[in-house]
């Protein structure tokens, strides 16, 4: 018996009720009014309960306000409620005396227990149209999350089918999804959470209990509800775990959730009191091989070192901490410090964009003495940003509060230096950046964030900070789908560089790594210009640019959406390059720009192309919006931290780095986007040996998964191992004809393989190859450079002919234009072909089994088991259709479909003979439709028409223009009565059959000797129901 979607919701519902202690409701059981999404009954009496000593009045005004919204988006109105969600809904009320302001509180957090706890299955709402959500958990009446779920037993539904759903519902029932704090898809396989603002690739699993490291790789259904919905947690999670970013509706990830906590306790330890988290996470450094902060003595002041990994949204999780301490810690005022002015603008902004949810305008300081001015102004609160270069050297603290909090952003690169240095040359004593800090304000207690682990031969950091509060390493980061994997590929060779260019910046890798600890790398105006003056040759320029555009041009602008970063030595290089391309790509104007900042010295020609911190900052949106012309830029240091764009997948290395600075840079390319495969970084400086040194210091399986990821090791030897699975699957069929110069014998080749797969005999190999054709298109997306043609067109072929099959066999309409632009482009990127393929001439837009020139050119295909699995894939469609709306068409069809199908599996048909049960079932179907156009019936009239005259005997009785009457009067009676809960409510149901029989007892229907008829029409019923309410 399978397992259908009925049995996973009660098995929801039976978790909820029976193991985290949820009251349930069946929402037909509730008398209320279907337009209004809240519990409305549970609601009041909740806020009584929680809000004891106000009056009726108060609670009323409350109520009024979390209903009435008189403008706006959605996404609008629910950040104006999850903020009365987080913190209480200000109201002003009468007394009987005189107006009175307060805050009435919608949830409890402090009293966990004094909250109502519920979970509803089947809860009506009538707005645009009749829907109900599968399960909805409310807290006082309060509708916060929505489940959306699909069978584990069906293969044609899966949580993108449900993600999908989540979306119409948010069209045709809004007002329930202003009330929502996050929503959760599950298909039993894979559970997923997020926001309303999401996208799909954004929903995230929930992977652990209770934060310990021995659940987080088990990601199943009751992991993700075990670990959220537990009451505490459930409630912790809303108060201080959600929060907008502009109009994104930002949910924590587990991962930020369990590691932001460990931070508040050790930082709570660090300041001096024993009070902490006893329900925090279990996972320690400990387990990685790492030092624990959990071990340093209460009241030193370091709280830590948090590492999350690059691209797991560190800089979130900092706002996270920021609210959690807040909550945690009396009146904290808290300093943010970074090591530039860029990216104390990037997190200012982050920390601005969240202001609401942070309930402080956070302030950026101008100078040391604005931000003593900040500080001696208040002796609480506050949020600062500063800049180390702020920090001067100076007797005087800025303050000697503690309870100052100091952030620090990049903690491994910022804080070098408690020792004084004495200067070789002047003699004069440089005191390290870390101790002026310290000594400005001796009493705070400093926390540090970091994308990158911090070296074992770093001991300054340590002092500063102590060691490691939690560890979310690369490896854990891409199985969770936080980030994507980063590939390597050296093209040093295609630059001509002698031996001794070579040499010397070999020699500038290991001038870095003497000077890693100094805060920072001074190097004389004669170094740099020995450097400068290699890399920035005229002739190697000229290699550079022409070995870039080639890459790119060929292998890399259809990836993603064609973004790419050339990180150049030096800005003067990076106007070398700019030009050069500019010289060999005249039209990129828009498609090609410099970012980096501006010098008073600067060349006159060089501003125009700089730019103002507008022009920047106008850059920086372009670069950010997937449909601008913008596809390429040209760094030096700016936008190499910090700065994110998902979709970008390519960087162009042409500049020496090391260790952290290494690491973060090539993190641009490693954010989630779509069906990204990973990053790659291309190599024009030989960075391979400092990225194994800078591994080193990353976790035992970080440097055994990403020690190496060269693509000649990696994706490569995966590429042509699955080139050769391919191969082997269409075994028995001969392509070579795509390999030929004529597209109309390529069409074939495609159409021919698509017709080799889909024999009846070849289900399971079909099934196979589509799995591994998609491994191979991964692989080569990252090393279609290193491809011999031959390679590049043979899995050319493979995609185009995956690609077609997955169409035919995927859900949803087959777009013509879809699939010959998708071969096309894959021609064009693999074998230059210029010429276009056109695998099926007259359909002009969507296969439709309505369009004659289609069935048509059915008749006409050679491959006959491909067009079989044409006709099958849209009769299926249709029936799909009627499933929902036709119930007598969709038993016809459906047997008609099934028995072909079965007959022609068993070999019992030929390919022939199945295609002309199906054509002669294709024109059944679209004969069908044109009699209700003759009728004058809608397609839902037209359902009701079908039932009333399934009987052959009917039409002998009853005129046609009776039959018309009959069917109009019926369809509109039930949609006069659409809000009952028909098919869920036995009461209703019977109500239901009592307003058919008694209209179609009004017309003597059905004749006598055919009663089964009044079982179709309640069928019929059924299916409206299901479809419209």
């Amino acid at each position: 018996m399978p397992f259908t979607e009925a049995n996973f919701e009660n098995a929801i519902i039976e978790l909820f009720r029976d193991e985290l202690g949820y009251d349930y409701l069946y929402g037909p059981n509730v008398e209320r009014d279907y337009t209004q999404p809240l519990y409305m009954e549970q609601l009041r009496a909740s806020l009584q309960d929680i809000n004891s000593w106000l009056p009726k009045a108060a609670i009323d005004e409350a109520i009024n306000k979390i209903t009435t919204y008189d403008v706006g988006s959605l996404v609008q109105k629910n950040a104006i409620f999850n903020d009365y969600l987080q913190n209480g809904v200000d109201i002003n009320y009468y007394d009987g005396k005189a107006m009175r302001s307060t805050r009435v509180r919608l949830i409890d957090y402090e009293q966990p227990q004094y909250n109502n706890f519920t979970i509803s299955n089947q809860w009506t709402i009538d707005e645009h149209s009749v829907k109900r959500a599968d399960v909805i958990v409310f807290i006082n009446g309060l509708p916060l999350v929505v489940m959306e779920l699909k069978s584990p037993s069906r293969e044609e539904t899966n949580v993108s089918e449900a993600y999908r759903q989540l979306r119409n519902y948010m069209q045709e029932i809004p007002s329930l999804f202003i009330y929502n704090a996050f929503c959760v898809m599950s298909d039993q396989a894979t559970s997923k959470a997020g926001t309303i603002t999401a996208s799909e690739d954004r929903f995230m699993e929930w992977k652990t209990v209770d934060g310990s490291m021995e659940d987080s790789r088990f990601a199943n259904f009751e992991v993700l509800l075990q670990g959220m919905f537990d009451k505490d947690r459930l409630l912790e999670i809303i108060h201080n775990f959600i929060c907008y970013s502009d109009d994104a509706k930002i949910l924590a990830a587990y991962h930020q959730f369990y590691a932001v906590r460990k931070a508040i306790t050790s930082t709570i330890r660090a300041i001096g009191s024993n009070q902490g988290d006893e329900n925090c996470v279990n996972d320690l450094p400990g387990h990685y091989g790492l030092r624990n902060a959990d071990m340093q003595p209460t009241g030193d002041h370091k709280a830590g070192v948090f590492w999350h990994t690059q691209g797991s949204g560190k800089s979130l999780s900092m706002v996270f901490y920021t609210k959690l301490l807040q909550e945690s810690v009396s009146l904290p005022t808290i300093v943010v410090l970074t090591d530039r002015n860029d990216l104390d603008g990037q997190l200012y902004s982050q920390f601005a964009k969240c202001k609401d949810f942070l309930r402080q305008t956070p302030i950026q300081a101008e100078s040391r003495a604005n931000l003593k001015e900040l500080l001696d102004g208040r002796q609480a609160n506050g949020i600062f940003f500063s800049t180390m270069q702020k920090f001067e050297e100076s007797e005087e603290p800025l303050s000697t509060r503690s309870n100052i909090i100091v952030i620090v952003d990049e903690a491994h690169r910022s804080q070098y230096g408690l020792n004084e240095k004495v200067d070789a040359k002047t003699g004069k004593i440089r005191i390290g950046a870390a101790r002026v800090v310290r000594d400005s304000l001796p009493n705070a207690t400093f926390i540090g964030f970091t994308g990158t682990p911090i070296s074992e031969k770093d001991r300054s950091t340590r002092e500063v900070f102590g060691d490691y509060i939690d560890v979310y390493d690369m490896t854990q980061s891409v199985e969770d789908g936080a980030t994507k994997p980063v590939f390597y590929e050296s093209r040093v060779i295609n630059l001509k560089l002698n031996d001794a260019a070579l040499k010397r910046i070999d020699e500038e890798y290991d001038v870095m790594a003497e000077e890693a600890e100094d805060y920072a790398i001074e190097k004389s105006k004669h170094e740099l210009g020995r450097i400068d003056s290699i890399l920035g040759a005229d002739e190697t320029i000229n290699s550079l640019c022409d070995d870039i555009l080639s890459h790119y041009e060929e292998y890399r602008q259809y990836e993603q959406t064609g973004k790419a970063m050339i990180v150049a030595y030096s800005r003067s290089i990076a106007m070398k390059i700019y030009n050069r391309l500019m010289e060999l790509r005249p039209k990129w104007d828009n498609k090609l720009a410099v970012v980096m900042t501006s010098g008073n010295k600067d060349p006159e020609e060089w501003r125009s192309v700089i730019g103002n911190d507008a022009h920047k900052k106008d850059l920086e949106r372009l670069f950010k919006d997937n449909d601008s012309p913008l596809k390429i830029v040209i760094v030096v240091d700016m936008w190499l931290t910090g700065f994110d764009v998902p979709s970008l997948s390519t960087m162009y290395v042409y500049k020496p780095m090391a260790g952290h600075n290494l690491m973060q840079a090539i993190a641009r390319v490693n954010r989630v986007f779509g069906d990204k495969t990973g990053g790659l970084v291309v190599d024009y400086v030989g960075i391979a040996s400092a990225l194994r040194k800078a591994m080193n210091d990353y976790t035992i399986r970080d440097r055994k998964n990403y020690g190496d990821t060269d693509i000649t090791k990696t994706a490569y030897p995966e590429f042509t191992k699955k080139l050769e699975v391919c191969r082997d699957l269409l075994h028995g069929f001969d392509y070579s004809a795509f390999f030929g110069e004529k597209n109309l014998e390529r069409a074939r080749a495609i159409s021919g393989g698509v017709n080799f797969l889909t024999a009846y005999d070849k289900e399971e190999t079909k099934r196979l190859y589509i799995k591994e054709a998609l491994l191979m298109q991964q692989a080569r997306s990252l090393c279609g450079s290193i491809l011999s043609y031959e390679q590049r067109i043979e899995s050319a072929y493979f995609e185009a002919v995956r690609t077609l099959v997955t169409r035919v066999e995927g859900s949803g309409k087959i777009s013509f234009k879809e699939v010959n632009d998708r071969i096309n482009e894959l021609l064009k990127q693999s074998i230059k072909s210029e010429g276009v393929i056109n695998l099926f001439s007259d359909v002009k837009e969507e296969f439709s089994l309505f369009d004659p020139k289609f069935l048509e050119e059915i008749s006409k295909m050679k491959e006959r088991n491909f067009a079989a699995e044409l006709l099958r894939k849209l009769i299926a469609e249709q029936v799909r259709i009627y499933e929902r709306t036709n119930a007598v068409r969709a038993s016809k069809f459906s047997e008609i479909l099934a028995n072909a199908m079965s007959n022609y599996l068993k070999g019992l048909l030929t390919n022939e003979e199945v295609i002309q049960e199906l054509m002669k079932a294709a024109h059944d179907i679209i004969n069908g439709e044109e009699d209700s156009k003759k009728l004058n019936l809608t397609s839902e009239e037209l359902a009701f028409y079908d039932a009333l005259t399934k009987p052959e005997a009917v039409k002998d009785i009853y005129t046609n223009e009776q039959l018309v009457a009959i069917t109009k009067e019926l369809t509109e009676a039930l949609r006069e009565n659409k809000t009952i809960d028909w098919n869920v409510k036995e009461s209703a149901r019977a109500g239901m059959r009592r307003i058919v029989k008694r209209l179609l007892k009004k017309y003597k229907y059905p004749p006598e000797g055919e009663e089964d008829a009044l079982n179709t029409i309640m069928l019929q019923c059924n299916k409206w129901t299901e479809e419209n309410v």
